[in-house]
């Protein structure tokens, strides 16, 4: 058996290989990089019944990684360039041999990935952070279970501002309801709801068009969404 362990800004991320299958993810907050890849290990074993001695390697990448000299619970390490593992990741979770990879975590990593051929194209300090941080100003929680249940609720038109806001009808190939500007509006009568639709909006909406950018720019036809912010509830509408 194969573990991988992503040890990013705020959370640490584990999964197994075995027999060419990928045995369920798990992730855990990261706040100490060594004890949390530690502990992420023996929970993951925990959970899935099986021994560190069924372990044949660990591979490790994430900010946190650099911290890690020589093994985790006695079981040696390999050390896996962050953009390298995305692109590779990409690759095989989606069957595409190219295309433009995008880690949406707490930050957000662009990749362009060509066959084997892997390179960084680029990123934003916009990403999961940045949701939870603005959720935790605006809506004091940092639960995302709440902050997607309350935008469930919420509507985005009450703090967005669009294009058919400041003009009748639409502008050349941009139709009226495009966001004009983030949060632009923010009615005085905006609830909780509106405020944690409108806060995902902003992060999606700035992430997907860095990605579109990179696509066009490398002439790549398909764009690889990774990253827990790719499966909110809301994200594939925005």
């Amino acid at each position: 058996m194969i573990i991988g362990i992503d040890i990013g800004g705020t959370t640490t991320d584990i999964v197994g290989f075995k027999e060419g299958k990928i045995i369920r993810p798990l992730t855990i907050k990261a706040n100490d990089p060594i004890t949390s890849a530690a502990g992420a290990l023996g929970k993951y074993t925990d959970q899935n019944k099986f021994k560190l001695s069924d372990i044949k390697t660990i591979g490790i990448t994430g900010v946190g990684s650099s911290y890690i000299e020589s093994g985790i619970l006695g079981i040696p390490v390999q050390k896996v360039d962050e953009f390298i593992s995305i692109g590779y990741g990409g690759k095989f979770l989606s069957g595409i041999n190219k295309a433009i990879v995008v880690s949406m975590g707490t930050g957000t990593a662009i990749v362009q990935v060509d066959d084997g051929n892997i390179s960084h194209w680029g990123g934003s300090g916009v990403g999961g952070g940045t949701l939870i941080g603005l959720a935790k100003k605006i809506l004091n929680t940092t639960d995302i279970e709440i902050i997607t249940g309350k935008a469930k609720k919420g509507s985005v038109g009450k703090v967005d501002l669009t294009v058919g806001d400041i003009m009748d009808g639409s502008i050349n190939t941009l139709p009226s309801t495009v966001t004009a500007s983030n949060f632009g509006k923010s009615l005085d009568d905006a609830s909780e709801n509106d405020f944690a639709i409108a806060i995902i909006n902003l992060v999606c909406q700035t992430i997907g068009i860095i990605a579109i950018s990179a696509a066009r720019a490398t002439n790549n036809n398909d764009i690889v969404l990774t990253g827990k912010l790719a499966i909110l509830p809301q994200a594939k509408a925005i």
